[in-house]
């Protein structure tokens, strides 16, 4: 079937110029917050539709984990494939109108094709080669352009895992302060108290800052929100949920004021939050189920009970807790539920051990009492 030239030419330069645009807004240029009509966005909305499908097929918690733990590292290598051969098909389409006839058929397209990747990753084997001017100057644009793109993305790469690798010491130094999961209850019970009865500033300051790079880079780098932690129970919207529960307890506490370091620490992480979701959620959708029901409440009273952190019984500071709860809790479970998170509880019902505490040699050396000591024993 004749496929017309002008048309493969407008479309092959159609096609170049929205992909170098959106690698050159994906790698570049630090995003701003919104939802703009960009060609990675509908990659990651229709892979992850697709892997996030197959995940809720698979019914173990943990083979449900490792197999949504793969998405976030193959997609950004699918991501640079989907740009390399995008590139390669447009500059295929340019060489075919720069020969200047009128139609083409399948055979000529696919050589085209060849050529267009033997250029594109500068091959050079010369067993086909362009007949006009406009095609070599074609070929040596692709040349290149295919140099710079895989020069540009090895530097991208570690900028990214650079990132993650930032990201994930926090959350690792989370484990041993409020438990795995993470929970507001061991938060609040293991933090050194400063004054006042209030938590140290000097750590919540530090939660505050990394809230602050949380938002910085998953807004640079949006993939970064698939890539899964080293444990199944951590994870980064856990550690960022866990803060926010903890610093409301505190808000409403002590009815603290908008200059004090938790509600600055409250406001870093509930911005982080917000302009995440925005990202990869659209619409609030209702019916997700309560976190803090009065039998939760109540474990989390008895928990904190005797602590410099216990819970006052007043409706005043349920009513407080409850406001505080609807600025982000509606964000939190939204984009849980779209990247298959588990929210962290309020406080555990049953002993648990840290991550830390655990190892497949314990039984060996280590009496049984001894490695069975919960946590907060240590604290």
């Amino acid at each position: 079937m004749p496929l017309f030239t002008p048309i493969l030419g407008t479309l092959g330069a159609t096609i170049v110029l929205i992909i170098l645009w959106d690698a050159f807004e994906t790698i570049l240029v630090p995003r701003r917050i919104g939802r703009r009509v960009r060609l990675t966005r509908y990659f990651y909305v229709f892979t992850w539709q697709i892997w996030r499908s197959f995940a809720l097929t698979l019914r173990k918690p943990a083979r449900r984990e490792a197999f949504i733990g793969f998405y976030g590292p193959l997609s950004l290598i699918l991501l640079l494939t989907f740009w390399a051969a995008g590139l390669i098909v447009a500059f295929s389409l340019l060489s075919l109108a720069a020969h200047g006839r009128t139609t083409v058929d399948l055979d000529s397209l696919g050589l085209a094709l060849y050529m267009s990747g033997e250029t594109f990753f500068t091959l050079g084997y010369g067993d086909v080669t362009p007949s006009t001017v406009l095609g070599r100057v074609l070929s040596v644009i692709e040349a290149g352009m295919g140099f710079g793109f895989f020069a540009t993305v090895i530097g991208y790469l570690p900028t990214m895992y650079a990132a993650f690798s930032q990201r994930e010491i926090e959350i690792a130094l989370m484990d041993a302060r409020a438990g795995s999961p993470p929970t507001a209850a061991e938060f609040l019970r293991r933090t050194p108290q400063g004054g006042h009865g209030e938590l140290c500033d000097e750590l919540l300051a530090a939660w505050e800052r990394w809230s602050a790079q949380l938002l910085e880079t998953h807004i640079s780098y949006p993939q970064l929100a698939y890539y899964r932690s080293q444990h199944s129970n951590q994870s980064w919207l856990a550690t960022l949920v866990t803060i926010l529960d903890s610093t409301s307890i505190m808000l409403a506490r002590t009815n603290a004021t908008s200059t004090s370091q938790a509600a600055l620490t409250f406001a870093a992480a509930r911005h982080a939050l917000v302009d995440i979701t925005q990202i990869f959620v659209s619409r609030f959708t209702p019916g997700a189920p309560d976190r803090l029901t009065p039998e939760v409440l109540r474990h989390l009273r008895e928990q904190l009970a005797g602590t410099p952190m216990a819970l006052p019984t007043d409706d005043e500071f349920e009513l407080r807790l409850a406001e505080l709860r609807l600025r982000y809790e509606p964000y939190a479970q939204a984009l849980a539920a779209h990247l298959l998170f588990e929210l962290p509880p309020w406080a555990h019902r049953e002993p648990r051990r840290d991550n830390w505490q655990g190892g497949p040699w314990d039984k060996q050396f280590i009496p049984h009492s001894e490695a069975g000591h919960r946590s907060d024993e240590h604290f």
